[in-house]
């Protein structure tokens, strides 16, 4: 974990390629909410041939569903939410052009492969940390499935906002590596 990467996203997939497993990055730009009903929605609709309401190209997903904003806020807590609950949706996401993923938890082997085969990064934001997570959230519209409330799909215009790569285009997980790392330093004492 020795690198600090500062990034405007959406970005490429040339990009994404120089992310490293436990590089530390801060996102600034655009990004789009995304949890476990708007995937459904967005999985059915591709399947039948359906316009979907964004392009997915080099865009990334927030896996958040918001607190309501108390007066003066853009949006309310924004803690990240556990990521295998969309694994059947992603593969299929990432082919259409999803180039990342922000969420906390770990992610099935279908997931990982899809990551590697689509060159695209999975990132981990602290979970707990909403409230301080929000602040990093200059502007918030919903702009997709309104009917779902805080599952509803919302443009995101975000600053400095801090995640940790976990699994990486080349498909190296921080959670499988971390571990071992850590028993490799316990051995050695």
């Amino acid at each position: 974990m020795d690198s600090k990467t500062v990034i405007n996203v959406p970005f490429e997939r040339a990009q994404v390629e120089k992310l490293k497993s436990g590089d530390y990055v801060y996102l600034t730009g655009t990004l789009y909410s995304a949890r476990d009903a708007a995937h459904k929605r967005l999985f059915d609709s591709i399947n039948k041939g359906e316009e979907l309401p964004l392009d997915l190209t080099d865009n990334i997903f927030y896996y958040l569903g918001p607190t309501p904003a108390k007066e003066g806020q853009v949006i309310g807590s924004a803690g990240p939410t556990t990521s295998s609950r969309m694994d059947k949706y992603t593969p299929l996401l990432l082919s259409k052009g999803l180039v990342g993923m922000i969420g906390k938890g770990k992610r099935s082997q279908a997931v990982i492969d899809a990551i590697v085969a689509n060159k695209a990064v999975y990132f981990a934001a602290v979970g707990g940390a909403g409230a301080l997570l929000s602040k990093c959230i200059k502007k918030s519209e919903v702009i997709a499935y309104d009917d779902l409330g805080t599952e509803a799909i919302r443009r995101m215009e975000v600053e400095d906002f801090p995640v940790i790569v976990v699994i990486d285009s080349e498909g190296n997980n921080l959670y499988e590596t971390a571990v071992d790392e850590y028993n490799s330093s316990k051995n050695a004492r």
